[in-house]
This record gives C-alpha cells, sequence and structure tokens, in this order.
C-alpha cells in the first residue's frame, strides 16, 4: 500500500498532535495537562461526539505559540510521508489559536514553516483550510471567514466548517461561505455525519465543491444520483466513522455504495490519534475490508488531486507524480 500515492483533504490539524507530542507541548509550554484529557491507557479519552469535541478542545489549549504549530505540522506531514502521502490538506482552527491569545500571523507562520520543513526533509506538499466552529456562532464564523478574505496567505487555499453540524445547521452561515468563496477560497463544510441526508442537502445550497463526511447521503438515493450528476466529492474517513459509532463495522460502511453509485470520494484520517487512524491506514481498510484495487485505489487519489484547492501548478506538479 505504501507504493500508491496518497492525498488527504480531511484532516484537523489540532487533531494530529498524539498524546506524547501533546505532553511535550505541555511541558515546553510550563502548563499541566488538562485533568481529564487522558484515559489509564495514556489515549484521549471520550465517550461519543460532543464529548470528543470537548476533548479536543481541552488538547488544542496547550498549544500555545508559533513553535507548537510548526511542530504538529512538520511531524503529521512527515508521518504522512512515510506512509506514501504526496499532498495534505489541513483544516487549521483560528478559533482555537485565539482563544489562546495567538496571533493569526503566529498561527499560519508556524503551520507554513512546518509545510516548509517538511516538503524539504520528505517532498510532501501541503496547504491549508481555514475553518470556523459552527458550534461557536453565525458571528464568529463571520468573523473568521472575513479575516480570511480580507487577509490572503499563500498556502490558506479553503474554507471549511467543522463542529455540530446537528445543532448548527449549514443554512444559517450562507453569508459565512459566500464571503470565503467570494475571495477564490474552495469551500467545503462538515455535514452527513452527525446529522442524516438532510444536512447534506442543506450544504449543498451553499458555494461548496466538496462535503466533509457526506457518507450518511445513501439514506436518500435521490441526493446521492445529485451528488454524482454535480461532481461533489465527499472526504469520506471510514475509521473515524468506525469508531464514534456512525457505522458499526467497516463492512457496513457505505464509501464502496456511494462510489459505485457514482459519487466522487477521497480518504481522510479526520483526527488520527484520536481514532487509531493514518491516511496509510485509509488506504489499507479500503483494500482489505471495502475490495478496493490497487487501481480503485489510484483513482481515489487522482480524484483527491482534482477536488483539491491548490493552484493549478501544484495540483499538476501532483499529478506528474502520480
Amino acid at each position: 500500500m505504501r507504493v500508491i500515492p496518497k492525498v488527504e483533504l480531511h484532516v484537523h490539524l489540532e487533531g494530529t498532535a498524539p498524546p506524547e507530542l501533546v505532553h511535550r507541548i505541555s511541558v515546553r509550554n510550563g502548563l499541566p495537562l488538562p485533568e481529564r484529557l487522558l484515559g489509564d491507557d495514556g489515549r484521549f479519552r471520550y465517550t461519543d461526539f460532543l464529548d470528543f469535541l470537548r476533548t479536543y478542545d481541552l488538547a488544542a489549549s496547550v498549544i500555545r505559540t508559533g513553535e507548537d504549530y510548526r511542530d504538529i505540522t512538520y511531524e503529521y506531514l512527515c508521518s504522512c510521508a512515510a506512509g506514501g502521502a504526496i499532498y495534505v490538506e489541513l483544516t487549521a482552527s483560528p478559533d482555537h489559536a485565539a482563544l489562546v491569545g495567538l496571533s493569526d500571523e503566529e498561527h499560519l507562520g508556524g503551520i507554513a514553516q512546518g509545510i516548509d520543513d517538511a516538503r524539504r526533509d520528505t517532498g510532501i506538499e501541503g496547504r491549508i483550510l481555514i475553518s470556523a466552529v459552527r458550534n461557536f456562532g453565525v458571528e464568529q464564523a463571520l468573523r473568521v471567514a472575513r479575516h480570511a478574505a480580507e487577509h490572503p496567505h499563500p498556502y490558506v487555499v479553503g474554507f471549511s466548517m467543522a463542529g455540530d453540524e446537528a445543532g448548527f445547521p449549514a443554512g444559517d452561515f450562507g453569508q459565512v461561505f459566500e464571503i470565503a468563496a467570494g475571495a477564490g477560497l474552495g469551500c467545503t463544510i462538515h455535514a452527513g455525519e452527525w446529522a442524516g441526508a438532510d444536512s447534506v442537502r442543506a450544504a449543498l445550497s451553499l458555494p461548496v465543491t466538496r462535503i466533509a463526511h457526506g457518507v450518511r447521503s445513501i439514506e436518500d438515493p435521490s441526493l446521492v444520483s445529485e451528488l454524482a450528476d454535480r461532481g461533489i466529492v465527499l472526504e469520506c474517513c471510514p475509521t473515524s466513522n468506525v469508531v464514534l459509532g456512525v457505522y458499526p463495522s467497516y463492512e457496513q460502511h457505505p464509501l464502496p455504495e456511494l462510489r459505485a453509485a457514482g459519487v466522487r470520494v477521497t480518504l481522510g484520517s479526520d483526527d488520527p490519534p484520536y481514532f487509531g487512524a493514518t491516511i496509510e491506514g485509509e488506504y489499507d481498510v479500503c483494500a482489505e475490508r471495502m475490495g478496493f484495487s490497487a487501481e480503485d485505489l489510484r483513482a481515489v487519489t487522482a480524484t483527491a488531486i482534482d477536488a483539491a484547492f491548490c493552484d493549478d501548478d501544484l495540483r499538476a506538479a501532483l499529478r506528474d507524480r502520480i
């Protein structure tokens, strides 16, 4: 599997830091680890999806400097490169950075340094998606989108929205996405993970070309046909879905059925150490548990390159590598 080039479009940057790195950062910053962060086994502790979001926020609370973000970015991209990845879009949250008093310049500067250092050492490429957290509310999402639009960065290529999709419907954020899309940023939104097919339908009213997760579209055959007809790309994260209980097993995950229906799909690890996932592992899962051939997986990579929000010169260079 390692020889198949891989592209990852769905991974949350703060969520890539394993407990060991979070602990190392907390020591460097002179901070204790939050009390309920880790279980007795040393792994991140949570009980359900909303509790996972709280645990994620606790881990992110010790990430305080540009150097921290550089290290998280660099170590994650190098691990991806070791598994055969050639390009990763990292979803970064300025909301989390602002909560600890980190400036936008230092936040993005640290991530960009990590991307540059990883490219130098492994050849992997990375870019950044700016993410708003929907459960922080519409006004805060508007601030994030406006700032991204008014302060362009060469590595920021897209805009995303994560968080509690069931409690904060996509339709409330129309102006947010119009601002981001109007600034030339590629747009994606979480939908069809913790809410059903109606959540994906609502997302399609926004100027998006990709849906993060989107797998519960399978509950509405007409929606599946619409996704295929419109060429909307789903950023699928099978291990995350199984670990969090969206589906009981890989065998019952609808990814193969969606692809067979003509929906364009890619693979992502979502929040790797929380779910025991890697981008290489997601390709393995598709091969070993979902019947994907090597040719199928190369096609998934090609789809991801086509759907990436990077510039056309980088896209052409990535195509040359596969």
